[in-house]
């Protein structure tokens, strides 16, 4: 079998790709730097160059070829690879009539646990709204903790240190009064504290037992994470922006999470993130896949929860409901009780519907930034 063409499939917010085959088996990925994903497409048709006339089965020596390649990495190159890298996947799992997580060892697991975020951003409505989720089988909601990152902040009195703190806390105690405690909180950061917030916050908060505080300050100094970590009893949950194994493992070496969330599709794709996971197996830290994207990165992710025993729960897309997102592959995802059911398809387990770019138009996701009530500029 030979690889003899890449397709670039832009729909909705997404990139998704294909990769033929002269036997006529097609893989999907997907791309995972949303905001680049211009910069993104050159990468693919760079490395396209390379992928004709290969052998798709090769897949650990392919993505060596295309991470060594060039001197650059970073995560528009990364995001391409992954997409590569999962379609190869794919492909395999096709040609061997299995699912990919038999290719990666194995069902550890018949289904799934799953969370949703919280788009409402007073205590009064995160709460009813994580009450609703508990209602449809849900048992866990992430809480978007440091508001609407979509709108600068209006309120003056965030620039006070405690006024700030409270109004977090405030939104955690309230959802936990509202659910009782046969629910989990994840509590969403976005980066957007610095460390006496985030460890202020975080005593806050320890009396209502949130299952993770993810990314509470920026990822990029781990020994700072490191000391939020050693400060609180609640576990630290980050990765999301790592592109490389080698960032997994200097996290771990510090003691600066209890779980780390690889992006599938932006991380390499499955190669790396079986690796990132069999790295925080030896460190007793479990997996939570990182998923803002759409569905083949959520059947990538369920792929890699299969085959691993190091699962804890996986980020669920509001929009694949919100968004009827279901309706961009030919059968949707089989959700019951919170849980999504392992497809048992061969490759990644789903297929795109044939008119997905016609049914999603192509609108790319802007660039943006959080701005402070005072102008300045803080992370997202």
């Amino acid at each position: 079998m030979k690889i003899t063409k890449l397709e670039l499939v832009p729909a909705s917010k997404y990139l998704f790709i294909k990769i033929m085959t002269d036997e006529g088996i097609v893989g999907i990925g997907e791309v995972g730097a949303w905001g680049f994903i211009d910069a993104t497409i050159g990468a693919l048709k760079k490395l396209e160059d390379y992928l004709i006339g290969k052998n798709p089965f090769q897949i650990e020596h392919h993505w060596n070829y295309m991470y060594r390649s060039m001197y650059f990495r970073g995560s528009v190159i990364m995001s391409a690879i992954a997409a590569i890298d999962i379609a190869l996947w794919d492909i395999k799992g096709k040609a061997l009539n299995v699912p990919v997580y038999e290719l990666l060892g194995g069902k550890c697991r018949d289904k799934v646990r799953s969370y949703e975020a919280v788009f409402e951003f007073t205590p009064e409505k995160m709460a009813r709204r994580c009450v609703e989720l508990k209602e449809s089988g849900f048992s866990a909601a992430r809480l978007m903790i440091t508001g609407d990152i979509s709108k600068p902040s209006i309120d003056k009195a965030m620039d006070i240190f405690n006024h700030k703190i409270e109004s977090y806390v405030q939104k955690v105690r309230a959802c936990r009064e509202a659910v009782g405690n046969d629910f989990d909180l994840i509590l969403e950061c976005h980066r957007s504290m610095n460390p006496c917030e985030a460890i202020a916050f975080a005593k806050g908060v320890e009396a209502y037992r949130p299952l993770f505080l993810e990314d509470p300050i920026p990822p990029d100094n781990m020994e700072a994470m490191a000391e939020v970590a050693s400060k609180t009893t609640i576990p630290i949950a980050t990765g999301e922006r790592f592109i490389n194994i080698q960032e997994f493992e200097l996290l771990l070496q510090r003691k600066a999470a209890r779980y780390v969330r690889p992006d599938v599709c932006a991380l390499g794709g499955l190669t790396p993130s079986k690796k990132v996971a069999a790295i925080a197996e030896a460190n007793y830290v479990t997996i939570i896949p990182h998923n803002p994207l759409g569905p083949v990165s959520t059947a990538a992710c369920l792929q890699l929860d299969a085959a691993i025993p190091n699962f804890t729960i996986q980020e669920f897309p509001s929009f694949y409901h919100q968004g009827n997102e279901a309706n961009m592959t030919k059968t949707p995802l089989v959700e019951k009780d919170g849980y999504i059911i392992i497809p048992d398809a061969p490759g990644i387990g789903i297929e795109l519907v044939d008119d997905i770019c016609e049914k999603f138009p192509a609108k790319q996701r802007s660039i943006s930034a959080q701005i402070a009530y005072d102008g300045s500029v803080y992370d997202v």
